[in-house]
């Protein structure tokens, strides 16, 4: 009998995806793919040595494991990639990176089917 909380995340990763999605292109230098993303964020608290705490925002995208596929090649994040964004007539270019000793990404379920990708603004477009 298969794990019930394994079928039960799948039913609602596949509600997410099919619901809560929006198309992104994911790039690595010149390769790209697009894939569906639901976009989060999450909040840093990043201690500065000096007794200060550091809050920084982070915009995130969910992407299936599955979907993170670059010339055949599946793929994990790593810092230095880029994912756009396209809104209307503007497309917003996000880096890969988690702040400070944060990894850039990390599984958002313990069947490791879902990416929480770590990103921050560094450009942004006119779509013509």
């Amino acid at each position: 009998m298969a794990d019930l909380l394994q079928r039960g995340m799948a039913w609602l990763e596949a509600k997410r995806t099919k619901f809560m999605t929006q198309l992104v292109v994911y790039q690595r230098g010149s390769d790209t793919v697009e894939v569906p993303a639901t976009i989060g964020e999450t909040v840093f608290n990043i201690d500065d040595g000096g007794g200060a705490l550091l809050r920084i925002e982070s915009r995130d995208y969910l992407i299936c494991a599955a979907d993170m596929v670059l010339g055949e090649i599946p793929i994990l994040p790593k810092r230095g990639d880029r994912i756009r964004e396209t809104s209307s007539d503007q497309t917003y270019v996000y880096e890969v990176v988690g702040p400070g000793d944060e990894p850039c990404w990390r599984w958002s379920d313990g069947y490791r089917t879902t990416m929480r990708i770590h990103t921050k603004q560094v450009d942004m477009e006119e779509v013509t």
